[in-house]
């Protein structure tokens, strides 16, 4: 079941588009029924889509192309983008939104069957090879003996990314308010001084605050906001001289190098990577990010 919102936002998420359909839940596949460890399927949302808070009695690994998507699980929000997916064990309550037109994929995993487990919310490289046999494991069509090999395939290769990018909230009422703004618009260049007067509390406050919730300055802290938001501009196919004034950067090259200095890589290296990773007839939209 799902509804359209014209406004407002989801809290701890980004700006809600106007367009966005927000659907209860993620309904399981139509074998969650049958004795399958892997379950696997897709779909194209044709506009902005949300999730509302929910979880699943299965494991659940998402992934995307074409776009990304941003989960949100309690004090932390992750962003899926070309390459990678999350790994959700059974139970976590989590929430979602992908961005319009991107090919969304999830497979559910069995706990009693599948033999590893993740403590919580996992960011996985999502490889060529597993990819291609989750989609391989989304057909109806296939025995148990093609179907169990297949299965054991994917528990040999499904590994943990090296980077777990997620951005953690502070989670504390005297400098909630700072991110709630933040996550509502990345641009927002308000200085701690201009906060501790907005806020009534010193600077000082503020940047401790920062340090002991998140483990990074307030300065930091933004930055890695607008590089998750980034990957979403990205992804909708804006180029980067539009992300950094969206963003608040005052020039490109500014953006850019606040983007390396978190992922590692310029925005252009790392969609390119992205989509050298995709299988055979997935393009990726981004693949050349101009200007970066």
């Amino acid at each position: 079941m799902a509804e359209s919102s014209r406004n407002g936002a989801s809290p701890g998420m980004w700006r809600r588009e106007s367009s966005t359909v927000v659907r209860r839940a993620a309904a399981l596949p139509g074998q969650a029924a049958d004795p399958f460890v892997i379950l696997a399927e897709s779909q194209i949302p044709p506009v902005p889509t949300e999730w509302a808070p929910h979880s699943h009695h299965l494991h659940e690994l998402v992934w995307v192309r074409g776009g990304t998507l941003t989960s949100r699980v309690e004090d932390r929000v992750f962003t899926v983008s070309e390459g990678h997916g999350l790994w959700m064990p059974a139970g976590v309550v989590h929430r979602g939104r992908t961005t319009a037109g991107v090919r969304f994929h999830d497979a559910f995993f069995a706990p009693d069957r599948t033999p590893f487990a993740f403590e919580g919310p996992t960011a996985i490289t999502m490889t060529p090879v597993l990819e291609s046999l989750l989609t391989h494991l989304a057909r109806t069509d296939l025995d148990a003996g093609a179907r169990a090999r297949a299965e054991a395939v994917v528990f040999d290769v499904l590994q943990p990314s090296e980077r777990q990018f997620a951005l953690q909230l502070p989670g504390d009422t005297r400098i909630d308010a700072i991110a709630e703004a933040l996550l509502d618009d990345p641009a927002d260049c308000r200085s701690l001084d201009e906060w501790a007067r907005t806020l009534g509390i010193s600077d000082r406050t503020i940047a401790r605050a920062f340090r002991q919730t998140t483990g990074l300055s307030f300065v930091q802290w933004r930055q890695m906001l607008r590089t998750h938001r980034a990957l979403t501009l990205l992804a909708e196919g804006l180029d980067v001289q539009t992300v950094s004034e969206t963003l608040g950067y005052a020039q490109p090259s500014t953006f850019i190098a606040a983007f390396r200095r978190v992922m590692g890589t310029t925005p252009g290296a790392f969609f390119v990577a992205a989509a050298d990773g995709a299988p055979d007839g997935v393009r990726n939209p981004v693949s050349g990010v101009p200007n970066s």
